[in-house]
């Protein structure tokens, strides 16, 4: 079913140009769900030719495996030690609990990490913020950790970013008959980032304009898939 979130106008204007933005609801996506069914259930009838189909990276992971219960991650010292200098936000938890930061470690590497870190301590002294996702990277930023408005059972999960994000954008393109294109975002109210698509870099630049006030929203709204179509 395709409706405006509550709070979330569907319509945008960017360069120039008025873009609808449809958000897509469906049930909750779970470990062990096949991707490629979801996206013929819910999408299908809703996608026409010419428009931006944009998927959350969260269910991509989810239907990949890479999705961890908090109980069942163990972090390491530096985890607990590194993550009390993250700086949580409203919006989400971030690196900021030793399980999403003993996850990053992991995804990326102790010595990426550690870098970024440092260097994020010295720009942070001259006031600029946002280094320390800047140099550890995607990976880093896509991990998700579990917040209390986080649909069940993601409140209690640590879910990291996809894998091969920009070649699942194009096996759905090929799955929905090539007429649309695909995009992989990673879209919250802080900003978004887009993680794989079938678009060049000025039209993914573009499409994070569009998206940039979240209107899949950041809560129980349940609607994971979306449609971007030119007005």
């Amino acid at each position: 079913m395709a409706e405006a979130n509550a709070g979330k106008a569907l319509a945008v204007e960017v360069e120039g140009t008025t873009y609808s933005r449809i958000p897509i609801r469906t049930r909750v996506v779970l470990p062990g769900d096949d991707l490629d069914a979801f996206i013929r259930e819910y999408a299908t009838d809703v996608v026409a030719p010419g428009d931006i189909f944009f998927v959350t990276e969260k269910i991509v992971a989810i239907t990949q495996g890479r999705s961890y219960l908090v109980e069942e991650i163990h972090p390491r010292r530096l985890a607990l030690f590194l993550s009390k200098y993250v700086t949580r936000t409203p919006y989400g938890i971030g690196l900021g609990m030793p399980e999403t930061m003993e996850m990053a470690l992991r995804e990326c590497g102790t010595l990426r990490i550690l870098f970024a870190a440092g260097v994020s301590a010295v720009t942070k002294a001259f006031g600029r913020k946002g280094d320390f996702y800047r140099v550890a990277g995607d990976k880093a930023r896509a991990i998700d950790g579990p917040t209390s408005g986080t649909i069940p059972p993601y409140n209690k999960a640590v879910v990291l970013g996809p894998e091969r994000p920009r070649e699942v954008a194009q096996h759905l393109k090929t799955l929905l008959g090539g007429s649309a294109e695909v995009a992989v975002v990673d879209i919250n109210d802080l900003g978004g980032n887009i993680l794989g698509s079938t678009l060049d870099k000025a039209s993914e630049k573009r499409l994070v304009a569009i998206l940039k006030d979240n209107p899949l929203g950041q809560g129980h709204e349940s609607t994971p898939l979306g449609v971007v179509r030119r007005a």
